[in-house]
């Protein structure tokens, strides 16, 4: 995707939550700080902190609302990308259909693996971030 603003679900005061381009976790985000210098979670202030857990609960119901997802996991881990950011990755014990196309999480009940070769097609990617915009209201 060359423009990520694209990808925009809900903006908060100090974060920014967008849909991920592979949706091989069907609702998969990344919530993204919005302050240039973030680089590390434990650097985050207290407000940023504060919001951050209120989006996490929102994503999670909005995730369980939009697509019936049965765990959620969080990642943190700044390897290629040195800013404050989060991956927000909806877990499946069974297929789910939605929008015409079956997502599998082949690796339910271990740590997730991003399917780099899973294409997301702009149509279905378009209805995942409205159903989960429309969720998180």
């Amino acid at each position: 995707m060359s423009d990520f603003s694209q990808a925009l679900i809900k903006q908060y005061k100090y974060w920014g939550v967008y849909l991920a381009e592979n949706q091989g976790y069907l609702g998969r985000c990344v919530i993204w700080c919005d302050r240039e210098d973030a680089e590390d979670l434990s650097e985050a202030t207290p407000e940023e902190r504060e919001e951050l857990f209120m989006i996490l609960g929102d994503l999670r119901a909005a995730a369980t609302k939009a697509f019936q997802s049965d765990w959620v996991n969080y990642t943190f881990l700044g390897n290629s990308t040195r800013h404050l950011h989060g991956h927000f990755v909806p877990r499946y014990a069974h297929e789910k259909e939605f929008a015409g196309m079956v997502f599998k999480d082949d690796r339910w009940g271990h740590s997730y693996r991003t399917d780099h070769a899973f294409i997301t097609p702009p149509d279905v990617f378009g209805q995942i971030k409205k159903s989960l915009a429309d969720a998180l209201g």
